[in-house]
């Protein structure tokens, strides 16, 4: 069987290649309703099938956005990709997704794979965007969205959580329960300090217990972002003589170790302990007892940042123009002694 061209679509419905382009492309030109459903209607019946090789050579841009995530095994990086895939999937994209494994290596070979084939854009949550990965994307001329993170080293448009402000808000919840001060599971020694979202969510329980007059001194513990490590952390700090009132991780997937660990050592949460997180998975509703945590709209990003990398002039502006904030908002449940 004869290969359908653009040609036979655009005998069948009577009208120009051109125009069957403009349908197929939703522009760059505006079609008149009824002829463009002559030509949709030529199209299905013809069984005609765009070649997007072809369009994407003719264009020097493919149908493809490229994000890059530090582990899209963990629940939070999951949600966010499967946010941004249905984001991009509602304005005729796909997505690409490749996981740096917090390795500044492993990024730039992302980086350079998904701009050599011509992505539309790129979407990037980085852990710490290094000078190599910062100059790769300013050699492409890139349009890029940072997305959760803002690493120092790029200065592009940024849409991103007020992570300061949700950790003040679970710690000031948690002070006001009466206990007499909250710990905090932070990141590791080699956590960022500017533009990481754990680096804020230590700040705001800073800022918290300082504003309630609670000394932070020796109550910051280190932890991966993950729940297994968190567990071993959560092991170790529980069965010693200082254990804390209650803790404020800095993920929910923190949580969910350092909960495992005290159910392991018959601490009871939250009557013994009281536990807090920060970015409401969807498991975080199902944890024993359910966990207070903080939630942001990631619908809501990943939309904003699929029209930023879509849309032209994205590199326009100040520094403050190219920041989009959400706020954070605090989800009450169970396990920081709430009924």
């Amino acid at each position: 069987m004869a290969k359908v061209t653009r040609d036979d679509v655009a005998r069948l419905a009577g009208t120009s290649t051109a125009v069957v382009s403009y349908v197929i492309n939703n522009g760059p030109r505006p079609v008149a309703p009824a002829t463009r459903e002559r030509v949709l209607a030529a199209i299905k019946e013809l069984g005609y099938r765009p070649d997007r090789v072809a369009q994407a050579m003719a264009s020097r841009r493919t149908d493809l956005i490229g994000l890059i995530v530090p582990d899209a095994r963990q629940p939070f990086f999951g949600e966010m990709a499967h946010a941004v895939e249905q984001a991009a999937s509602e304005r005729g994209k796909m997505v690409l997704v490749g996981n740096s494994d917090y390795v500044g290596e492993r990024e730039v070979h992302y980086l350079r794979a998904f701009l050599g084939m011509r992505v539309s854009g790129l979407i990037l949550v980085s852990h710490a965007l290094n000078d190599l990965a910062a100059a790769e994307i300013e050699a492409w001329d890139a349009r890029v969205v940072l997305l959760h993170e803002r690493p120092e080293a790029i200065d592009d448009v940024a849409v991103v959580t007020d992570d300061i402000g949700g950790a003040e808000l679970a710690t000031r919840h948690l002070l006001e329960h009466g206990y007499e001060y909250v710990a905090c599971l932070g990141g590791v020694a080699e956590t960022p300090t500017v533009g990481d979202p754990v680096s804020d969510h230590v700040e705001g329980w800073r800022r918290a217990m300082h504003e309630a007059g609670k000394s932070t001194e020796g109550r910051l513990f280190e932890a991966l972002y993950n729940r297994y490590d968190a567990y071993q952390v959560g092991l170790k700090l529980l069965a010693g003589p200082q254990r804390p009132p209650a803790i404020f991780c800095s993920t929910d997937d923190q949580a969910v170790g350092v909960m495992r660990a005290a159910r392991e050592l018959r601490i009871d949460v939250p009557g013994e302990l009281a536990v807090a997180g920060f970015d409401d998975i969807k498991e975080a509703a199902l944890t024993d007892p359910p966990m207070t945590t903080v939630a942001s709209d990631r619908s809501a990003m990943a939309r904003a940042a699929v029209d930023l990398v879509l849309d032209d002039g994205v590199r326009v502006g100040s520094r403050r123009e190219r920041l989009k904030l959400f706020p954070s908002r605090l989800v009450v449940r169970r396990s920081c002694g709430c009924n």
